[in-house]
């Protein structure tokens, strides 16, 4: 009997800070989403629908996340596969590279902010070599092109570590008899990498696009910093309608969209990197 049970104890702790910290805060919010006087209704998604800025903010999350999550995988492949075929200086250089998981959104853009401003090092350094003449205004409303790039940059430089420590964890769990069987029967580094460590690395992968997507669609505070408003984002202008407009219900329609794109997205990942029956353990 205590062994039937053992388990569920066990999980209990993990099911009530479940409950508590994301069931009942998310009933609330649906409740002010799909709620007006007590009564069911659709007008606040109506009202977020219909404002000029949604969608402008929806595609430039989209747009966000297609530009910065596949760099960011690519990148922490290399990243991954190098350090994992170092020997001496290992743990600097991972200690080196993950540097900015230790600095919050805010900080990161300030950071970027500090190049790209028009007393900038980016402007100074092009006055030094003579290319400009005056600063720039790189972040200004005239260009928003440029703004979504010092985004994307900021983004890739501050996030790509979070996927850097997901791959190097599973890149130490694939045995080492795979590749030298694979040397002995003549396999390159490319077939070896193709063949051997992105299909064991497929759980990794898995859980990297999922967790970089999602906060891909949250993204917020590096948007802030280097565009304001000039920008929108689905999170930005959920923060406006909560705090700015003073409207509830319409922001919590904005969270349930974010949590349904993210939901979407984590069930394509899920069905598309699954990991075959018959490869499992």
């Amino acid at each position: 009997m205590e062994q039937r049970v053992l388990p569920y104890l066990l999980l209990l702790p993990a099911t009530l800070f479940l409950c508590v910290f994301f069931i009942y805060p998310f009933l609330l919010v649906a409740w002010q989403a799909f709620s007006e006087g007590g009564s069911f209704t659709l007008e606040h998604f109506q009202t977020m629908a219909g404002h000029w800025k949604f969608s402008t903010a929806f595609w430039n999350t989209m747009l966000l996340a297609l530009a910065v999550v596949p760099v960011q995988i690519a990148l922490a492949l290399l990243m991954a596969t190098l350090v994992t075929r170092m020997g001496s200086g290992r743990d600097l250089i991972l200690y080196i590279w993950t540097i900015p998981l230790g600095i919050s959104d805010l900080a990161a853009g300030i950071i970027w902010l500090a190049i790209f401003e028009q007393t900038g090092f980016l402007n100074s350094m092009l006055a030094g070599l003579g290319i400009i003449e005056q600063p720039i205004t790189w972040l200004s409303y005239q260009n928003k092109s440029t703004i979504f790039l010092a985004v994307v940059l900021a983004e890739i430089w501050r996030a790509t570590a979070i996927v850097l420590v997901i791959l190097v964890a599973g890149m130490g769990l694939i045995p080492k008899e795979y590749y030298e069987a694979a040397e002995v029967f003549g396999a390159g580094p490319w077939k070896r990498f193709v063949r051997i460590t992105l299909p064991m690395l497929r759980p990794s992968l898995q859980t990297a696009l999922i967790l970089r997507t999602i906060l891909a669609f949250e993204v917020f505070a590096v948007v802030m910093a280097l565009g304001g408003t000039n920008l929108p984002v689905l999170m930005g202008e959920t923060y406006v309608w909560q705090f700015d407009l003073q409207d509830r219900n319409v922001a919590a329609a904005y969270a349930l969209v974010i949590l349904g794109i993210s939901i979407a997205f984590t069930l394509v990942f899920l069905r598309t990197l699954r990991v075959p029956r018959e490869a499992q353990p």
